[in-house]
């Protein structure tokens, strides 16, 4: 008598797809963590300390990219990259668009928490001879920071989760990787259950990365 193969034996059979898949959503939405946090950053300060003409590009940047749904800005990175030129792959124009979306947002809490400080801290530093920069990195991001870290964890998870968006325009991620072993088992609940284990793994790794690097800069 016939029996369907079991669960087991068809995750076996996927494994290599499944990893690939799994490889893939981890890298794009660490490039785009990385290169969106530094991009943030730099936003964040010039929002904070810039001149006005140096504030203006950046607030249209953030105002304009926030307030557009990534799976707008992935499609827009990926037809009018070629429109403009520019010759990059549908994993790259997914990276860019995640970068520029996590960008936007790391920008505002960089801004926010910078500015959430008291006022007397930068003058504080001016009055024992520390420079602008010295004070940035020795007085107010360290304790910026605190604020930082707890939305900027929350921020780069819903990066790994818009990553899935990246399947639109072929990039095999995991959960494009996932239908498609679907597509060929049939076995709907237990592969789409097993994608979002997965990318709890991730999620939860970001988490784990975010409470040890609060450890490191908690008062003692």
């Amino acid at each position: 008598m016939y029996q369907s193969p079991s669960w087991l034996h068809e995750l076996w059979l996927a494994r290599e797809p499944l990893w690939q898949g799994f490889l893939t959503s981890v890298q794009v939405s660490a490039l785009a963590i990385v290169l969106g946090t530094v991009l943030g950053v730099v936003a964040g300060l010039v929002l904070t300390y810039g001149r006005f003409w140096m504030r203006a590009p950046f607030r249209v940047y953030v105002d304009l990219i926030r307030g557009t749904p990534v799976f707008v800005l992935v499609l827009a990175c990926f037809y009018m990259a070629p429109a403009l030129g520019w010759q990059i792959s549908a994993f790259q124009a997914g990276a860019l668009g995640l970068t520029l979306f996590c960008g936007s947002h790391v920008a505002e809490i960089v801004r926010g928490a910078l500015q959430a400080l008291p006022l007397g801290q930068m003058e504080a530093g001016k009055a024992i001879g520390l420079t602008f920069y010295q004070s940035l990195g020795y007085v107010l991001l360290p304790q910026a920071l605190r604020q930082i870290l707890p939305t900027w964890v929350n921020s780069s998870t819903e990066i790994v989760k818009a990553s899935t968006l990246l399947s639109v325009i072929g990039v095999a991620e995991l959960l494009l990787s996932t239908q498609q072993i679907i597509a060929r088992n049939f076995m709907t609940l237990e592969f789409y259950l097993f994608a979002g284990f997965l990318f709890f793994v991730i999620n939860y790794g970001i988490e784990l990365l975010g409470r040890h690097i609060e450890k490191r800069v908690a008062l003692p």
